[in-house]
């Protein structure tokens, strides 16, 4: 089933173009379909790229997915238009009152800061207790994992000699947990941060599970409370060209930045780009939404507790 957007999201001509089946708001209204209530908070600073990437995984789902994208309430972007965000974002006060099946929460520019002293902390503070009562299921995304697991488990994070910038392999703790259907013993994902959390501070907490570790790039996937809560601290939603654009831009800026780690060809920056996560992303967001969204998820919103 498609991707149920809103009328006239850029979005939507790109996941065309890859001919990926999406219908708008029009056409959806026509189908008497209970489709899955997403609600995405999107945090990262180019919205549209962000925006393109976490819709070209979720359209593998058979089920038809209704998208909400958030907005936190007050905090201007600067690499985003207004008119953009007036036209396909909402406030917390306009959704509050709202009930999702899912909710996924982005990465953020902001790693260098203290959780406490990021100026929006304490309405994401706001949004993260709202989740607990109003959603099935939150995917927490680098940042937002970390933000996540220090608010709800005071788990610390610690800052990095050198930024983990570059694709790495990951395994997993057990194959039959529903997450892992389809994975292979070994995957790649990529990560781009300057701190990082220890899997000792997270085996202090008996609610938390570790669930899938790299050698080199260190924790990469936790789950609390059966799958109520996952947090994700790597991007697996990146597209081919995300990190290289990451790398030119602080490249040409003058920025330290080592070349991403097993992406480009020969490490040939001149080079395309190798995507070799691809379908770890696709069967990481299908297996999310089967088996922690919809087999979890009450036929009636309202039932969620």
């Amino acid at each position: 089933m498609p991707l149920n957007l809103p009328d006239s999201l850029p979005a939507i001509e790109i996941l065309r173009e890859e001919n990926i089946f999406v219908i708008d708001e029009t056409r959806a209204i026509h189908q008497d379909i209970r489709p899955l209530k997403i609600v995405i908070l999107n945090l990262m600073p180019l919205k549209i790229a962000t925006e393109t990437d976490l819709l070209r995984l979720l359209s593998n789902s058979p089920i038809q997915i209704e998208i909400d994208f958030l907005q936190i309430d007050g905090h201007v972007s600067k690499n985003t238009s207004m008119d953009h965000l007036n036209a396909f974002y909402h406030t917390f006060p306009e959704i509050k009152e709202n009930k999702y099946d899912g909710m996924i929460i982005t990465g953020a520019p902001v790693e260098h800061l203290p959780f406490e002293e990021v100026d929006y902390w304490e309405n994401i503070c706001e949004i993260f207790d709202w989740a607990d009562h109003h959603v099935t299921s939150t995917m927490f995304i680098c940042w937002a994992a970390q933000a996540g697991l220090h608010y709800h488990f005071g788990i610390p994070k610690y800052p990095l000699g050198k930024k983990m910038f570059g694709i790495f392999d990951h395994q997993i703790s057990d194959s039959k947990l529903p997450i892992f259907r389809g994975f292979d013993d070994v995957f790649r994902a990529p990560h781009s941060r300057h701190t990082e959390i220890l899997a000792k501070d997270l085996f202090k907490v008996p609610e938390i599970e570790l669930i899938s570790y790299s050698e080199k790039a260190g924790v990469y996937m936790a789950m609390a409370n059966n799958g109520k809560q996952l947090f994700i601290t790597g991007h697996p939603e990146y597209s081919r060209e995300t990190l290289n654009r990451e790398y030119k831009r602080d490249f040409e800026k003058g920025l330290p930045i080592d070349l991403p780690v097993n992406y480009y060809l020969n490490d040939d920056p001149s080079k395309e780009p190798v995507l070799s996560w691809r379908s770890h992303a696709n069967l990481l967001f299908l297996n999310w939404l089967n088996y922690y969204v919809y087999q979890e998820t009450p036929y009636n919103l309202h039932d969620i507790k």
